[in-house]
């Protein structure tokens, strides 16, 4: 669906400006802190007849089950961080479970029986596992050390399976290359080798009118509004590159950007843009407001908004994944069933009206289906010492 030259002045007045809300916002870790009494009203909002519908096309679910399953999933979000702080060093991972519509807590069989109490009582499902997050997060950390051939799609922690999953590309398990790769792996920790389809590979595109921003001859899309500009993937320009709107009037430039390694980045705005807290709909939903940046857990669903395949929903698969481009390895990404094509990248991820990260690459398309990877938007805002623009 192209937009009219009417709608996409819309778009920059929604997209790109900010300074007309309060200038007292507080920043967003600490406004919107999971069981804040903002979060709180936040996330009982009443969910829109477009994102049932997106909901009902994306995971099959009647408008009923989409409410629960909304509603759980605002419950789980909200009880995460505190089952991590009450598991303690028996903490093994959490993950929302679709079909209970619980959080599952994984703990080491050192944990207490009270600890366990107290996480059943918060409403937590618990399950016994071998080895800690720690454990697996160092196992993870010794594996990102080596050197990954093109056949090695990513890997991650699965707190599920206890182990460290490595995504190996259809047909490449009995290259030398990757099979010296998977032992070395399975030296470093406990290991899981999974099959997917294609290699890893970035959304940027070639430039297509229309569309929200362009850099050199890359467009891309706006990931999240900051105080004073947007963040988005640092693979869409480098440091000082200039950035264009989608009518080619100028916005300003990359004033940070770190590809590979990271994904992300952010652009001031000037010369008449400005930023208002805002992802679009592109007519699937309502355009939907951002009211903070708590972190959706495994197993929750979330949403997709790009300049090419607009708006998309899935789940979250694995955090802190390493993926493995043809540029090099990027860390700390977040790795989701939503499909995602050229000119997306950069575009947000959010779950409910919580913002969550920046797309930045996967395999597979929006007719055949895929994975996609988002660089967490609360590491960016650490980063580049931004405050996220909410409502």
């Amino acid at each position: 669906m192209r937009r009219t030259r009417l709608a996409h002045a819309g778009v920059a007045a929604l997209l790109m400006i900010g300074s007309w809300t309060a200038a007292g916002t507080l920043p967003a870790a600490a406004q919107d802190a999971p069981g804040s009494p903002t979060a709180r009203t936040a996330g009982s909002a009443p969910a829109s007849a477009g994102l049932l519908e997106a909901m009902r096309r994306d995971f099959g679910l009647t408008r009923a089950e989409a409410e629960d399953r909304l509603a759980a999933e605002r419950k789980a979000t909200d009880l995460a961080p505190e089952a991590r702080r009450t598991a303690g060093p028996a903490y093994g991972g959490a993950w929302f479970d679709a079909k209970s519509e619980k959080l599952t807590v994984a703990v080491t069989p050192d944990a207490d029986a009270s600890t366990v109490r107290s996480l059943r009582a918060s409403g937590a499902a618990v399950r016994t596992v071998e080895r800690s997050a720690r454990q697996l997060d160092a196992a993870k950390s010794r594996i990102d050390r080596l050197e990954a051939p093109s056949g090695v799609s990513s890997w991650a922690v699965d707190p599920a399976a206890n182990t460290v999953a490595v995504n190996v590309v259809a047909g490449a398990r009995a290259d030398n290359d990757v099979r010296a790769f998977l032992d070395e792996a399975r030296e470093a920790g406990p290991v899981t080798v999974r099959t997917v389809r294609a290699p890893a590979r970035t959304f940027a595109a070639g430039t297509v009118g229309g569309d929200p921003y362009y850099t050199g001859n890359v467009r891309c899309s706006i990931g999240f509004s900051v105080h004073g500009g947007f963040v988005t993937a640092g693979h869409c320009g480098g440091a000082g590159g200039q950035v264009r709107g989608w009518d080619g009037s100028y916005i300003g430039t990359f004033q940070g950007s770190s590809f590979p390694g990271n994904d992300y980045a952010w652009v001031n705005v000037g010369s008449g843009w400005w930023t208002v807290p805002v992802v679009l709909g592109w007519g699937t939903v309502p355009d939907r407001l951002v009211r903070g940046s708590a972190e959706a857990p495994v197993g929750v669903s979330v949403c997709r908004s790009g300049s090419t395949t607009h708006w998309h929903c899935g789940t979250v698969l694995a955090r802190n994944e390493t993926v493995n481009y043809s540029q090099g390895a990027v860390h700390q990404m977040t790795k989701t069933s939503v499909c995602a094509e050229p000119g997306d990248s950069g575009g947000s991820f959010i779950s409910g009206d919580q913002a969550q990260g920046v797309t930045s690459g996967g395999w597979g398309n929006c007719s055949g289906g895929g994975e996609t990877w988002f660089q967490p938007v609360n590491e960016i805002l650490n980063r580049y010492g931004l405050t996220l623009h909410t409502a």
